[in-house]
């Protein structure tokens, strides 16, 4: 799929304007933080206790980042639906395309039987080859799987080769293997980490980015929706409404990209909800409205692709028999899970970019992180910071 064409003639007036210098590691690290530490609160439902896609019970994610000499910028980022042998228990799932120019191995058997039988990886454009054969591997070689002759590895990608020597084939099968062992649950690494090592989100570094949302049950308690993307898209950047694309001076930079393509955004949603896969595609679908509400216009270049997953119940493999599912969330009732991903995606770009930190690669080419400084200046400008204590406040007399 297409990447920005950069142009350094666009990014000079930009940067003097800033006056934006490319910072020490350790100091800008020290200055990252996500959407809620600096008072960006996005929708009104509540987070999990990590706002993270690993608040679903039993998802893990795993990152490998690769970064070598100067032009080796990329990496792997792998999630687990459970940590059990996922090919002999399926999940069930669907995939929704947004805009199709991307590579998202294993969508059509997905698309036909509405489950997933491998973690999902993510990784770049040219590696999705490698990361199939890792990831059968890595089915083939588990307990209980001595006869399996078919395994559906899915795999989605964006393309990091502005930043990243990507026709070097830097992804290797043990870098694949190392983002499913090192999978974890709790809080999850963001930003320029993983597949979101070399990405670029509306111009300023993208990433890894993640976020939850409750859903009420009709009972007691609730159910969880996590979100985690891949961000390597253009358009105007928008936060809550606020224009901060506009603001930071990024007009003129979209409109001279306006006929190339602009980058990718894989999403990957999980719930604990007890859901069909008509209904998790209908989840997928709205994952790209979060999408579209940080500036996204999805450009013909882009890859957008929403991957939709249940925890809820498992699928045996080969099984003849009929299947014993808890009772299925009925249509009428999946309004709050169509705010719950609209929200969470909208937030976890946020937080890729947030956290992602400036990255050099090949031929000195230089990714800024989006100035937080900035962003607060001007969300504090168009009155949009800490939006959910300005909602339950009462009216002035």
């Amino acid at each position: 799929m297409s990447q920005f064409d950069f142009n350094i003639a666009v990014w000079l007036p930009f940067l003097a304007l800033m006056l934006f210098s490319v910072p020490s590691s350790a100091d800008e690290n020290s200055k990252r933080a996500r959407a809620r530490d600096i008072g960006i609160e996005v929708g009104v439902m509540e987070t999990g206790k990590w706002n993270a896609i690993t608040d679903v019970p039993g998802v893990k994610v795993g990152h490998k980042t690769i970064m070598k000499g100067d032009s080796v910028r990329t990496g792997v980022t792998a999630i687990l639906p459970h940590d059990g042998n996922i090919h002999r228990e399926k999940v069930p799932a669907a995939i929704f395309v947004g805009n199709g120019f991307g590579k998202l191995a294993g969508f059509t058997q997905v698309e036909e039987l509405g489950n997933i039988e491998t973690p999902i990886v993510l990784t770049n454009t040219l590696s999705v080859g490698t990361a199939i054969t890792a990831v059968v591997k890595y089915t083939l070689s588990q307990h209980g799987n001595d006869d399996v002759r078919s395994v559906n590895a899915v795999v989605g990608e964006t393309n990091d080769g502005y930043l990243n020597d990507i026709r070097g084939l830097h992804v290797t099968e043990d870098d694949i293997l190392d983002a499913i062992k090192q999978a974890r649950s709790g809080p999850v690494a963001e930003g320029s980490v993983g597949a979101g090592t070399g990405t670029v989100a509306f111009r300023f570094k993208g990433g890894i980015g993640t976020a939850s949302r409750l859903a009420p049950r009709e009972d007691t308690g609730h159910y969880t929706l996590g979100v985690l993307v891949q961000s390597n898209y253009g358009g105007l950047l928008d936060i809550n409404g606020a224009p901060v694309g506009r603001e930071l001076s990024q007009l003129r930079q979209t409109m001279d990209t306006a006929q190339s393509g602009e980058g990718s955004c894989i999403i990957v949603v999980a719930t604990d909800a007890p859901l069909s896969a008509g209904n998790l595609k209908r989840i997928a679908k709205r994952a790209l409205h979060g999408l579209s509400r940080t500036g996204s216009y999805l450009s013909s270049g882009s890859g957008d692709y929403a991957i939709c997953f249940s925890t809820a119940y498992r699928i045996p493999h080969d099984s003849k028999k009929p299947l014993s599912l808890p009772p299925l969330i009925p249509n009428p009732a999946m309004t709050p899970f169509f705010r719950a991903v609209v929200e969470a995606t909208q937030e976890a770009v946020y937080n890729s970019m947030f956290m992602a930190t400036t990255v050099k690669g090949q031929k000195g080419r230089v990714v800024p992180a989006i100035p937080i400084d900035e962003v607060v200046r001007i969300s504090e400008k168009y009155n949009v910071l800490h939006l959910q204590k300005k909602l339950i406040q009462p009216p002035p007399r």
